[in-house]
């Protein structure tokens, strides 16, 4: 037996490794800003097992040591208010773009501060026995609901190799934590094995609302859902929870809600998707049901790329409320294919969530580009959006968790 779990020990993955690259960076910050990109350095560690075998499921941590540019002399950001996430290629034996996501976890940062980005965590099944090598590629911060993109400006070395044997084996590496991998849905390989249909994982969103009598929070735990329809995907949002109550009596045909669905990974930018209004009059006090929002999402990159909730908009009787998300995690993960027009190309997302509106991008390496423009631009730049409230005759609409919907 004691030699028995000898030869277990023999097969398992190696030790973890750690190695640090760095490399000039560009970063863009949203082009409703029309502030000048900023040129700096990126550093980060990448942390993954030295050895593996093929049908491993390896993680891989990318850990920011340096960031491109440091947070503007304009506005402090507050605690837990910037999320980073971005690729890691995998070359060699096998090739892929791994979709890497941080917590929205941070220290309250000062302006003209250092930027302190969470670790991001992603997954890599291991498919071809040789050598695996990992290297980063572009990332984005997200802060104020707004991204800013950096990309590498010249060719990165690899950050660390992972030898692969032939041979079948469970999972390498220990069990992702579901809060930081970057992997979503119950499949998270949106094209492969001729799969059309795809599950995302339940997760809970806190949403946060600015009124005129004051903050007002909830939470929701949402599922992003998608259907293969050739090259792009039909998109599915669901609400498992209601987040707001009616103040008053509302007619039928009068609350119609929509959400931008942020995209990660090989992916940048939103998807617009949308419900039908209320069929039926809402009563005062009643919840106010979220129905499934449905859109469609044209790919604008070749990768893994990852779908979170993002802000939540509801129109009612001329009035709009808008909830933006305090932290976020991805749902689903899809294998996709660039297309024409797609969403990191720039396509704008139409009414149906069509193709994709490009927000900036996620920022990457360093944090929020740093521009030295004035207040003004800065406000813009960062998107500093707080959300509005529905006055239905004098009444507010009160946020209420855990009221549960169809």
């Amino acid at each position: 037996m004691l030699g028995g779990a000898g030869l277990l020990l023999g097969v398992a993955a190696g030790p973890a490794q750690a190695a640090e690259v760095s490399y000039a960076t560009k970063c863009v910050p949203p082009a409703a800003s029309g502030l000048d990109p900023v040129e700096g350095t990126t550093k980060v560690e990448i942390t993954a097992p030295a050895t593996a075998k093929v049908g491993d499921t390896v993680e891989v941590v990318w850990k920011f040591v340096q960031a491109a540019s440091k947070n503007p002399d304009i506005i402090d950001l507050p605690k837990d208010s910037v999320q980073p996430s971005g690729t890691l290629k995998a070359a060699g034996a096998q090739a892929a773009g791994i979709a890497m996501q941080g917590a929205r976890q941070n220290p309250a940062i000062p302006k003209g501060g250092a930027m302190v980005l969470s670790d991001m965590k992603g997954t890599l099944k291991l498919t071809t026995p040789g050598e695996v090598t990992l290297t980063p590629d572009a990332y984005a911060i997200n802060a104020f609901s707004t991204d800013t993109k950096c990309a590498p400006t010249e060719t990165v070395k690899s950050a660390a190799t992972i030898n692969v044997t032939a041979g079948g084996g469970s999972s390498s590496s220990a069990t992702p934590d579901p809060s930081q991998s970057a992997t979503g849905g119950s499949d998270t390989g949106g094209s492969s094995g001729g799969q059309t249909d795809f599950t995302g994982k339940e997760v809970s969103v806190p949403y946060a609302c600015k009124t005129p009598i004051g903050d007002k929070n909830a939470t929701s735990p949402v599922q992003i859902n998608a259907k293969k329809n050739g090259g792009s995907f039909d998109l599915t949002v669901q609400f498992k929870k209601s987040v707001m109550d009616s103040p008053a009596d509302i007619p039928k045909d009068s609350v119609k809600p929509s959400m931008e669905v942020v995209l990660g990974g090989a992916d940048k930018g939103t998807v617009r998707v949308e419900g039908p209004a209320n069929a039926d009059a809402i009563k005062s006090g009643d919840p106010i049901e979220i129905p499934d929002l449905t859109g469609t999402y044209k790919p604008g990159a070749s990768g893994t790329s990852t779908l979170s909730p993002g802000v939540l908009t509801v129109n009612a009787l001329g009035t709009t409320t808008t909830c933006t998300p305090t932290k976020t995690e991805v749902s689903l993960s899809l294998d996709t294919t660039e297309q024409a027009n797609g969403a990191s190309g720039g396509g704008s997302s139409s009414t149906s969530g069509s193709g994709g509106t490009s927000s900036g991008g996620t920022s990457a390496g360093g944090g929020l580009a740093e521009t030295g423009a004035g207040d003004h631009g800065a406000l813009k730049a960062l998107g500093l959006v707080a959300g509005t409230v529905i006055l239905l005759g004098g009444a507010v609409f009160t946020f209420l968790p855990g009221r549960r919907v169809r």
